[in-house]
């Protein structure tokens, strides 16, 4: 074959390389599935945990603010001169998916101790279609005992109690995410108490059931809506059975507005509750209207609270 035969030859096989080559690029690649980010900006809506782990390395400090009731009107400026209850917490993420920290709050001078770990991230596309998250928290009242009823018998572990949460979220759109989560609020000891409405004495339950649905609505890159709702499950049985009860825990409701930065989250808001412990929120709230009156948004059984969050990364 000749020189020119030989050139021929490897042309054709240049031109053929070429051509797959290109053809081969113009095959549509498989989408790469990610993890969904931001499906809530922080790991607080309101006074619920969301499912939102912050990266590894990441320390938190928050600050969880509730006036008092705004009963009262001028009187004491709507409950901002109230006393209020005040949460100073503290965590950090050790391990991927891994939150662990702890707080001091001054109602009870209660410590509580938690953790939290994200068990599936929902997907951007294929995997998981929602995220699932586990919190859960160890709380010790460290008042003197003489506050307790059974202050000559009293044990250490009577001071505890503990709060198990399984969270599930989907980041529906950009712009709007939804959470529903059950929980378990469990009391080594619990005590009687008085209905003040007719004197009777209610038990209360050592385990405590409730679930929570939770929603944050977009409206700019630094502004979000937030909605909390608790609904409790567990009712507490009167001992004189002609009485009724109306001491069962009642619904827990908020809603406010959340400005966030790439360190910081500010969220301010109104809600029926001041307790900052969520299985004391669960098994004692009795802010719900007065007496026997059906909820209603006039019923000044409503507080003013804020949370600022701050993170460091290392």
């Amino acid at each position: 074959m000749s020189l020119s035969g030989y050139k021929f030859i490897i042309v054709c096989c240049l031109s053929i390389l070429q051509w797959t080559g290109i053809q081969a690029q113009e095959v549509e690649q498989p989408v790469e599935s990610k993890p969904v980010k931001n499906t809530f900006s922080s790991i607080w809506i309101i006074d619920n945990q969301t499912v939102m782990v912050p990266y590894k390395g990441t320390f938190e400090f928050d600050i969880q603010h509730r006036f008092g009731l705004v009963y009262n009107g001028f009187e004491d400026l709507w409950g901002l001169y109230a006393p209020s209850n005040i949460r100073l917490g503290f965590s950090y993420v050790p391990v991927d998916k891994l939150m662990v920290g702890f707080g001091l709050t001054k109602n009870n001078l209660t410590w509580d101790f938690n953790a939290k770990y994200a068990i599936l991230k929902q997907m951007s596309s294929g995997g998981s279609p929602v995220s699932l998250t586990y919190y859960g928290n160890t709380a010790i009242d460290t008042r003197d005992k003489s506050y307790f009823a059974n202050a000559n018998d009293l044990a250490f572990t009577d001071r505890m109690s503990f709060f198990h949460q399984l969270m599930v979220a989907r980041k529906i759109s950009d712009k709007l995410s939804l959470q529903l989560a059950g929980s378990l609020s469990h009391f080594n000891a619990v005590y009687p108490t008085e209905n003040p409405s007719d004197g009777s004495l209610q038990e209360l339950e050592n385990d405590n059931f409730s679930i929570a649905l939770s929603a944050r609505y977009k409206i700019s890159n630094a502004m979000n809506i937030l909605v909390n709702y608790d609904q409790p499950l567990t009712t507490r049985p009167s001992s004189d059975p002609e009485k009724p009860d109306t001491k069962d825990p009642k619904p827990n409701l908020s809603l406010g507005i959340e400005i966030n930065s790439s360190a910081h989250q500010f969220q301010i808001f109104v809600g029926n509750y001041n307790s900052l412990i969520p299985q004391i929120n669960n098994a004692y709230n009795t802010n719900w209207g007065f007496g026997d009156k059906k909820f209603s948004l006039w019923d000044p059984e409503w507080l003013i609270g804020f949370n600022i969050t701050r993170l460091w990364s290392y």
